[in-house]
């Protein structure tokens, strides 16, 4: 299982997305964020990644939810991620050989060019609730079979 991050930032009623240029999910737009490294808490990757992926440092994220992924198997997650949201941040986005960061407006978030998990538990993490799932695709990662996901107690 590997355990990685995304983050967010939210602010004026906007969110950064990225366009992933390389890897899972390439062409896609989705959060910075990447695999926590031996060593480092996941907040600690949530900013590291945030910055290598955007020139952008998240200011003070704070752990929104966690979701599992399953790709053609059910016994153990391939993934599990910890999910963040700024409200602030330091410094201007800028393209690095990773993504191509772009703001969306809260109500123009392209959720037909991002992973479909997303339009489940992104709603929970903008209404500021914390929340847990598990995401269940085919082998390929490109179609989701089903899904569970509860709001949790902060």
């Amino acid at each position: 299982m590997i355990k990685g991050t995304l983050c967010y930032i939210v602010t004026e009623g906007k969110i950064l997305l990225i366009r992933k240029k390389t890897g899972l999910g390439e062409g896609k737009f989705n959060g910075p964020g990447g695999k926590i490294e031996d060593g480092e808490t996941a907040k600690s990757a949530a900013v590291r990644e945030f910055v290598e992926e955007t020139g952008i440092m998240p200011l003070n994220p704070e752990h929104a939810g966690t979701v599992a992924f399953y790709f053609g198997q059910r016994d153990k997650p391939d993934w599990l991620v910890h999910i963040f949201k700024a409200t602030h941040f330091k410094g201007e986005p800028v393209n690095t050989e990773e993504a191509e960061p772009q703001w969306f407006g809260l109500d123009a978030i392209p959720y037909s060019q991002m992973w479909p998990d997303d339009r489940v538990w992104m709603p929970l993490m903008l209404a500021g609730k914390k929340f847990m799932g598990k995401f269940y695709f085919d082998q390929k990662g490109e179609d989701m079979k089903e899904h569970e996901i509860i709001a949790v107690e902060a």
